[in-house]
């Protein structure tokens, strides 16, 4: 065997090892940065870059033209027991089936697929608002989420009646 056969294992071998001892020595450096006590007080907790951190615009010109509403916003509210979806209306005749007492109100949780239902009390009844709705007024529902099944920053879908949004995500 020539010398130069020998070189180009070595060389891959060397290279290899390289790739190797970056890829070891990468998150080491990255759980070093990440116990450090201290952080800027005006540092942000940083977002993935592959999920947004809110409804996309494109959607929300959707559910403005198609469905008459925007301002869309899911929050847990009462230590995380409840999950209020609230959302003001443009278009009264596109958002009537949100108004309807008598369509069922659902939330679906992407991640830990509960289904949450809208809580019926004796003497007040259903927690949401609902008849005759009026453009620039803004709306509510509240969901039960007993035991906080569903958490802050995932995203849910709200099903009512033949109304739907895909993709909120709780603050």
């Amino acid at each position: 065997m020539s010398k130069r056969s020998h070189r180009a294992p070595r060389a891959v071998l060397l290279a290899g090892s390289v790739c190797l001892a970056a890829a070891v020595l990468q998150p080491a450096a990255g759980q070093e940065s990440a116990s450090l006590a201290h952080k800027p007080a005006g540092a942000a907790a940083k977002q993935s870059p592959y999920s947004p951190a809110n409804l996309p615009q494109r959607a929300q010109g959707y559910y403005e033209l198609a469905q008459g509403i925007d301002k869309l916003s899911v929050r847990r509210t009462a230590s995380g027991n409840l999950i209020r979806f609230s959302y003001r209306v443009t278009n009264p005749v596109a958002a009537r089936p949100l108004g309807e007492k008598t369509a069922t109100a659902v939330m679906f949780g992407r991640t830990s697929h509960a289904l949450l239902e809208i809580p019926v009390m004796d003497k007040v009844g259903a927690l949401r608002q609902s008849g005759p709705l009026q453009t620039g007024q803004e709306y509510w529902m509240v969901f039960s989420n007993k035991g906080g099944v569903i958490k802050a920053g995932e995203r849910v879908d709200v099903f009512v009646g033949t109304f739907h949004v895909d993709g909120l995500i709780v603050q």
